[in-house]
């Protein structure tokens, strides 16, 4: 069985809308090959962005890179800025070093702290990609 959900839904007017989203999302992960699951278009991550009738960009954002920048906010760390100088620089530490204007050990060390705050996971394709498009909506939104 493949499930899609959403909601929370107030008032009850909200079914229409809520069912159509479950809709989506469970066909969504139809086309994806992901029959047998269970998600809610946020769940789906970026792919779910897309799909959505409102796609909201800022908690998509939010969701991705919630950690680094509620860390960096905390500390006055650049963690955001570190992860966008490592992939606009191809996933180099020392080039991405030269771009920020620090050493290269300290990049290494902000990366180990981005995958303490993110996971292990963090620059594996899938994960990478959808780093990499939050940090490019972030630029645009002007963030």
């Amino acid at each position: 069985m493949t499930v899609g959900t959403a909601g929370p839904i107030v008032p009850a007017e909200g079914v229409a809308h809520a069912f159509a989203e479950a809709r989506t999302a469970a066909d969504t992960l139809i086309t994806l090959g992901r029959s047998g699951h269970g998600a809610a278009l946020a769940d789906l991550i970026f792919v779910g962005l897309v799909a959505a009738e409102a796609p909201d960009v800022d908690a998509y954002v939010a969701r991705v890179l919630g950690p680094l920048l509620d860390y960096d906010a905390a500390r006055g760390t650049e963690l955001v800025d570190t992860l966008a100088a490592y992939f606009a620089c191809g996933a180099s530490p020392r080039r991405a070093a030269l771009r920020l204007h620090v050493h290269a050990n300290t990049v290494t060390q902000r990366l180990d702290r981005i995958g303490v705050l993110l996971g292990p996971d963090w620059s594996a394709p899938e994960r990478a990609l959808e780093l990499q498009l939050a940090l490019r909506l972030r630029l645009v939104r002007g963030a």
